[in-house]
């Protein structure tokens, strides 16, 4: 088995990443990015809907500027309280 801990990924920052954004289907997306997001620049797309039509799924792509920005993003998009998982 190959322990992937011991490598890393280099990234080239500052560059675009995608979130994938798991929602309940009463929200909207909109009001959600302007929540966490705020006036950043950003796209949106919509990807999927569950099968019973509970949650919906985005494809959120931004820039980010560095790891740290990565991260918080992604802190900030888990923490909300609307969204219910960002891969």
């Amino acid at each position: 088995m190959i322990d992937l801990n011991k490598y890393t990924v280099k990234i080239d920052y500052p560059c675009n990443w995608e979130y994938k954004i798991i929602i309940h289907h009463e929200q909207t997306i909109e009001d959600i990015m302007q929540e966490v997001l705020e006036r950043r620049k950003h796209n949106i797309q919509p990807s999927n809907k569950s099968t019973k039509g509970r949650f919906k799924s985005y494809t959120l792509e931004m820039l980010v500027h560095n790891e740290n920005d990565r991260k918080e993003l992604y802190k900030l998009l888990t923490d909300h309280k609307h969204i219910k998982m960002v891969l």
